[in-house]
């Protein structure tokens, strides 16, 4: 059967992008006093939960990638790969970080160098440690453990319930039946990812927009202007909706591929020709620090200080990854078949993890580096609301200019697609009524998408500044936590059966 649109759902996501973008774009002051009062009210008497969910996730997964469950191979014993282990990593992992990872591996550390946690002296050694320790954290394993629990969720009851649904709600199938797609909770449920994910991609192209151009301002020697940034969103949006268009394996699985090259040169040229002894002592360094004390920091809730450290970092980067989860679960769910739970588990946690990881020992502690030997005034740049500045910046000291800043601009425009093109892939799988295995959602669908994926980036932008980029992300997130945990429910009654 060819895939039909679900319209219901079609209508109401698409209407409500406008109906909330319209007035952030006509009231950017009152909308932005709106979205950072409720992002305060939330991450101060709700914030615990996101903690609570990290850990429960990560005891789950772990549960069942070491017991024998851990073997069943989505598709049945027979079934085969479709994609390579390289191109399949490269495609999770490029679609789960995005250009988030080109923004803050590069300037995050300058944000806990002078709001430390563990009321740490600003700008002291220890500062300093943990500046280069907290980002490997909130990209590491806890993060990637947020993804990669709807993706078991999802993929699961796909794959051996052999059910039709390509969506959030058929992670709810063991606890409310295999037809929960076309019943009300079912919509519901589907109706809150896509717009929670809507929020989570805006966040994403929100701050990597006036990063792009700040950069390219930087390569060209022009003025970076409003336009400039409204120029860069057109170009992304184009060529994501012609990535989606061409599919996975002629869109997304090539430009997957190419990127994970191309950036993985750039991060290792960053290492070579920056300041590699620093670079390498801080991660070796960071890394310790984070396997130390891995418990203490994804349970540090700061009670007695209440420095708002955790509600303004650690709490805003669950929400992210809560946000983004089920987008991962549902694109890496239609790459995965013919993989074991178990390489499942391992191999996006463990990928996701070292990928990551490698950005901010070489991206960030350079930067860092720069920063305390007076090369550039990251910090200043960073506590003036300039971040995008700072990373031009930092990338425009590097040897051998121009090629650093024009790989830059590549590297994070091809991150942007890879995310995007994923992220259209899912909303469309999502609002179509039955998708078997090894179908894909109309292409004009996906297409649209792309587009609606812009129309809140854009309206963010009106509002300016981190924190209502951070605050919205937060906001849109929330009911994702009860569906978690209805999502593990139904896991383990589907593992059972």
């Amino acid at each position: 059967m060819k895939p039909r649109v679900d319209w219901v759902l079609f209508g109401a996501s698409a209407g409500l992008i406008v109906a909330v973008c319209i007035p952030m774009a006509l009231a950017p002051d009152r909308s932005s006093a709106i979205v950072g009062d409720v992002y305060t009210w939330i991450a101060t008497h709700v914030g615990l939960l996101y903690q609570w969910m990290v850990l429960v996730s990560t005891a789950v997964l772990a549960v069942v990638a070491l017991r024998k469950v851990g073997g069943r191979r989505l598709g049945g014993d027979d079934a085969e790969k479709e994609f390579s282990d390289v191109s399949w990593v490269s495609m999770l992992f490029c679609a789960g970080i995005g250009a988030g990872i080109m923004y803050w591996a590069t300037i995050e550390w300058a944000f806990y160098l002078d709001q430390p946690p563990f009321g740490a002296e600003p700008g002291s050694a220890e500062a300093e440690e943990w500046a280069a320790t907290y980002g490997i954290f909130h990209w590491g394993l806890s993060a990637w453990c947020l993804y990669c629990l709807p993706t078991v969720a999802i993929a699961y009851p796909y794959y051996q319930r052999k059910i039709p649904y390509l969506r959030l709600s058929t992670a709810l199938t063991g606890l409310f039946g295999d037809d929960i797609a076309n019943r009300p909770l079912g919509r519901i449920v589907d109706f809150i990812f896509i717009v929670a994910l809507v929020g989570g991609t805006g966040t994403s192209l929100g701050l990597a927009t006036p990063m792009l151009a700040a950069c390219i301002a930087a390569l060209f020697g022009i003025e970076q202007t409003i336009w400039l940034e409204y120029a860069v969103v057109l170009a992304a949006v184009l060529l994501f909706a012609y990535s989606v268009f061409r599919g996975l394996n002629k869109g997304i699985k090539i430009l997957s591929d190419v990127n994970m090259t191309v950036a993985g040169a750039f991060a290792l040229f960053v290492l070579f020709t920056g300041p590699t002894l620093f670079a390498l002592k801080h991660g070796t360094n960071s890394l310790g620090l984070m396997v130390q004390d891995f418990i203490r920091l994804n349970t540090w809730t700061d009670p007695v200080l209440q420095t708002n450290f955790v509600e303004d970092w650690s709490i805003f980067y669950w929400a992210w990854w809560l946000a983004y989860g089920p987008y991962m679960g549902i694109f890496v769910t239609r790459i995965s078949r013919g993989r074991t739970l178990r390489e499942l588990i391992l191999g996006m946690v463990g990928f996701g993890t070292f990928g990551c990881a490698l950005f901010y020992i070489t991206l960030g502690n350079t930067a860092m580096w720069m920063d305390l030997e007076g090369v550039v005034a990251a910090r200043e740049l960073v506590a003036d609301g300039n971040a995008d500045q700072a990373i031009a910046a930092v990338i425009g000291a590097l040897d051998w200019q121009p090629l650093p800043l024009i790989a830059f601009i590549l590297v994070t425009f091809i991150f942007v697609t890879t995310t995007y093109d994923s992220a259209s892939y899912a909303i469309a799988a999502s609002a179509t009524r039955q998708l078997e295995v090894g179908q894909n959602p109309a292409r004009w669908h996906r297409v649209f998408w792309a587009f609606a994926l812009a129309v809140l980036p854009i309206a963010l932008m009106f509002l300016g500044g981190l924190e209502a980029i951070k605050s919205s992300v937060l906001v849109v997130s929330l009911p994702l936590l009860a569906i978690g945990v209805a999502m593990i429910v139904s896991l383990f009654r589907s593992l059972r059966e």
